[in-house]
């Protein structure tokens, strides 16, 4: 899992609730307009687009494509239209990209809740293989937060909690009607948080985070043979894991030295002879500096990494990306990606790299929203 908190989602408490369906292309409010969301020019991004706004969600963040690019699943806080407090917690939605005749995207519609009223609810992921299918984290009913472990860097806002209750569940989209009847759990028994999943591109592997140790370790769970594995137990949170395109290596985030500085990670996968996942090999730690650096994420190519960092400073997190060395005892290069006041975290790529998807603060009332825009891909002109 990726996911922030109070300004830049980083695990666990990106949660929401709503009306389950809405039926609404969501368009610019006219003074978006009139204040341009994103600068002239930046690095590695063209033509940045707010898609969600503050009129219809408190905050939004942490989205993903489906497989062919056609829907995206995020979280969420909606806004009350009976002027009533806004829930607590996120709530997870589905909804279509709009794109012009062109092929480019230019807005959502049919958002549509399919998480249950007063559950918390994170890291939402598409099934690769199953039609219709998402994943995602949650605690299916209203959590204990009492004594629930946490992190916070500081005495600044940058908090996430980890509720006990959270587990990876499936739901079927066809029938998801935001009841918890409606949800499959696929990982975890609500004792201890798990969350942060996601699953190798042929459906085999799910890929998680779990605090039952008490620390934040990687596990692999073998859906053809229900086998669990823990593939990472280092010292400090390990969490937000992501496959590559080809399923081969996974890159995380982890707080391995326990100073609340979050590292990006890349190791190769271990298979057995069956095909299945027993372990890691080859593990690089690819930045190592006195920032927070988290949310990476493969581009489909499986040679670049983009991820969010604290380098800028903790009140204006940016996008980084680092190419990977063919040798992994070689240093990673490193280049900026967005430049924009306001955070700009949990960044993806669509399928087929064109799109960068992401959770920004760079609109005028600077709550966290969804953006996309046009990948530059900056070693073209190096």
């Amino acid at each position: 899992m990726r996911c922030n908190s109070s300004v830049v989602s980083l695990a666990a408490l990106f949660i929401v609730l709503g009306g389950c369906v809405d039926t609404r292309q969501v368009e610019a409010p006219k003074e978006a307009a009139e204040h341009p969301a994103n600068p002239a020019a930046e690095p590695g991004v063209v033509g940045a687009r707010q898609l969600t706004f503050s009129d219809r969600f408190v905050k939004a963040g942490e989205a993903y494509f489906s497989p062919d690019a056609s829907r995206i699943v995020f979280q969420a806080v909606e806004r009350p239209t009976d002027g009533s407090e806004p829930d607590e917690f996120y709530a997870m939605f589905v909804c279509e990209v709009v794109r012009d005749g062109a092929g480019a995207i230019n807005g959502v519609t049919n958002i549509r809740r399919v998480s249950p009223k007063g559950s918390a609810n994170t890291c939402g992921w598409f099934h690769p293989t199953k039609a219709n299918t998402l994943l995602f984290a949650s605690t299916i009913g209203a959590p204990t937060l009492e004594n629930t472990p946490g992190y916070q860097r500081g005495t600044s806002r940058y908090r996430w909690a980890f509720p006990r209750e959270t587990r990876i569940v499936e739901v079927d989209l066809t029938r998801a009607d935001c009841s918890p009847e409606s949800l499959k759990v696929l990982e975890g028994d609500g004792k201890a948080y798990v969350a942060e999943g996601s699953i190798s591109r042929d459906g085999r592997h799910l890929l998680f985070c779990s605090l039952e140790t008490g620390d934040g370790d990687l596990y692999v769970r073998d859906l053809t043979t229900g086998k669990r594995v823990c593939i990472v137990a280092a010292d400090g949170y390990d969490g937000g894991p992501f496959f590559s395109p080809d399923s081969k290596r996974i890159c995380y985030r982890s707080d391995r030295n326990k100073d609340n500085l979050l590292q990006v990670f890349i190791a190769d996968l271990v298979f057995d002879g069956s095909g299945a996942i027993t372990g890691i090999a080859n593990e690089q730690q690819l930045t190592s500096n006195e920032h927070v650096n988290w949310c990476p994420f493969f581009r489909p190519d499986g040679k670049t990494l983009i991820y969010g960092t604290s380098e800028i400073g903790h009140r204006n997190y940016e996008v980084f990306e680092l190419v990977i060395p063919a040798d992994l005892t070689q240093a990673a290069v490193r280049r900026r990606v967005t430049e924009a006041e306001g955070a700009d975290v949990l960044p993806v790529f669509s399928p087929d790299g064109k799109w960068m998807l992401w959770t920004g603060q760079r609109n005028e009332g600077r709550t966290s929203q969804l953006f996309v825009g046009i990948y530059r891909d900056q070693s073209s002109a190096e």
